[in-house]
């Protein structure tokens, strides 16, 4: 698809054909809707790496991931290959990404500025070698090694793609002592090395995903007693040897009440609740992760499943909103005021479903960035980059997938204030409006039009630039902007992305479609 412009059905055309039909009721379950963008008000604001995403340690050190739905390659055979209860066939051999890729880094760093946060479940368990000859089997104890070579790599990627190091610590056996507590011996080394290295770990939670904390290779029975002892050391440690380093946590996953939600009698289970009161304060950020569901792989597991039936769908859409609510609850009752961090997620759980890397999943990813900033949180991690179903880019050959673009989009476009439509979220009118990227004055909306069979009219009293995502006709999983097909021109150079003039008055969003909307001379007071 490299250098290849395809058009996709007139634009333009559907929507003159939708305006006839529709003239006056664009949606007669709705009445159209009007916006002044000189006159919203400021709700908040974002970190300006809000938009960030997650390349897996396990990607980092080559290891067992998660298999692709169409591989035909031999399983990984590894027992112990990911999660504890998962089968072991769904886990392929992959060995470690290459950050020096030109592509990747390219592509990466017009994402920038962002966070990558290198984590997951392996990093529970992984053995930093602080050596010049890293040993061929991790040491007793721990699962995976991560050599000095490959952390560097990772610090000259960070450095490369303007992207701040997030991450996670090893909790496993391997670094306790003889009474089970947690020791600080392989942290310390890792975080000299990486100071040595000229790098620096912006911010870090304790563990991957404690609430898991069984499936996550903690010690048998782990619970949240030697989760508050170990997280106090933790707290101890980081003060001593890395005051500047953001102290992320809980990091916890799956426990929303709800049918996605896994139940708290799995084995090795830890309510965060229980956490919290166990560790005390010491957070500078609460932190959670959102998987809608689990994806197929890890159905005869019988974690909570979805279908491509449902990804359009308000109560599947509205999960991001149910998880952040759940988990703010408990960050206002043990860490009030602290900010919020969504520091994993996608559209589900194992690598993502068949249909995760296709244009059906944006409408999830970008209603889920507007979203999450509305309601205040300042960071949403996208895991991850280049690995697996879910991930934004292919992982064979790095090219862009429909997320991607979508993630280009609303990085360009969307800036860091927040400002309220006075819209309510109702199916097909998924409005969001930020202060425009880059430019005093402006302001951005994004439209979601979730809807099957119903146009969305908005009224807008200035002209705008527009952006249309719509799925492309080759069925692929790229996506076509304003009709036409996005795609990397000679080596590897970014389509241009420009938006098609609108003048003031109605603008019509077609069904199953994502608009964005730029009035760049709003001159709106907030976004000065």
């Amino acid at each position: 698809m490299r250098g290849t412009r395809t058009k996709c059905m007139s634009l333009a055309l559907a929507i003159a054909a939708i305006s006839t039909a529709t003239a006056g009721h664009a949606n007669p379950a709705r009445p159209e809707m009007a916006i002044d963008p000189a006159r919203l008000s400021r709700t908040g604001s974002i970190d300006p790496r809000f938009q960030s995403y997650n390349i897996e340690m396990l990607e980092v050190i080559g290891g067992a991931f998660w298999k692709p739905y169409d591989s035909k390659v031999a399983t990984s055979g590894q027992k112990d290959a990911g999660h504890a209860g998962i089968d072991p066939a769904m886990y392929q051999y992959r060995p470690p990404i290459d950050l020096r890729n030109r592509r990747l880094r390219i592509l990466a760093k017009a994402l920038g500025p962002a966070y990558v946060r290198v984590s997951g479940t392996w990093a529970n368990s992984i053995y930093f070698a602080d050596s010049d000859t890293p040993p061929a089997q991790p040491p007793a104890g721990f699962k995976g090694v991560l050599t000095r070579d490959q952390w560097r790599g990772v610090i000259r990627f960070a450095q490369a793609v303007n992207a701040r190091i997030v991450t996670s610590f090893a909790i496993s056996p391997g670094v306790r002592d003889a009474q089970g507590v947690w020791t600080d011996d392989q942290a310390r080394r890792w975080i000299a090395y990486s100071r040595a290295a000229g790098g620096t770990i912006a911010a870090a939670e304790f563990m991957n995903e404690p609430s898991m904390a069984g499936m996550g290779g903690a010690p048998k029975g782990y619970d949240a007693i030697p989760y508050g002892r170990d997280f106090r050391l933790f707290k101890q440690f980081v003060s001593r040897v890395a005051p500047d380093m953001v102290l992320l946590g809980p990091g916890s996953a799956t426990e929303t009440p709800a049918p996605w939600g896994m139940p708290p009698s799995i084995v090795g289970s830890i309510a965060t609740a229980a956490m919290m009161e166990a560790s005390g304060p010491g957070i500078d950020a609460f932190s959670y992760h959102h998987y809608g569901a689990a994806s197929q792989r890890c159905a005869s597991a019988r974690l909570p499943q979805t279908s491509a039936a449902d990804a359009l769908s308000e109560q599947w859409l509205a999960r991001t909103g149910i998880t952040h609510d759940f988990y703010a609850s408990l960050r206002d009752r043990y860490a009030p005021g602290k900010p919020i961090w969504m520091t994993e997620g996608a559209d589900a759980a194992c690598g993502g479903n068949p249909w995760s890397g296709s244009f059906l999943d944006s409408f999830r990813y970008l209603d889920q960035l507007g979203r999450l900033a509305r309601t205040g949180v300042q960071v949403a991690i996208h895991n991850t980059l280049a690995a697996s179903d879910y991930a934004l880019l292919n992982p064979t050959d790095f090219a862009p997938k429909a997320n991607y673009w979508a993630a280009l989009l609303w990085h360009r476009l969307m800036g860091a204030t927040v400002l309220d439509t006075g819209i309510p979220l109702v199916e097909g009118a998924h409005v969001y409006a930020h202060c425009q990227s880059g430019r005093t004055g402006g302001v951005s909306l994004m439209v979601i039009n979730n809807s099957a069979t119903a146009a969305t009219s908005i009224t807008l009293p200035r002209r705008s630039l527009r952006y249309t995502l719509t799925a492309p006709d080759d069925g692929s999983t790229g996506v076509a902007l304003n009709g036409t097909l996005l795609s990397l021109g000679p080596r590897d150079r970014l389509p241009p992305m420009v938006g098609a003039a609108q003048a003031a008055g109605p603008v019509i969003v077609l069904p199953r479609t994502i608009s964005f909307l730029a009035v760049p001379d709003a001159r709106n007071p907030a976004c000065r």
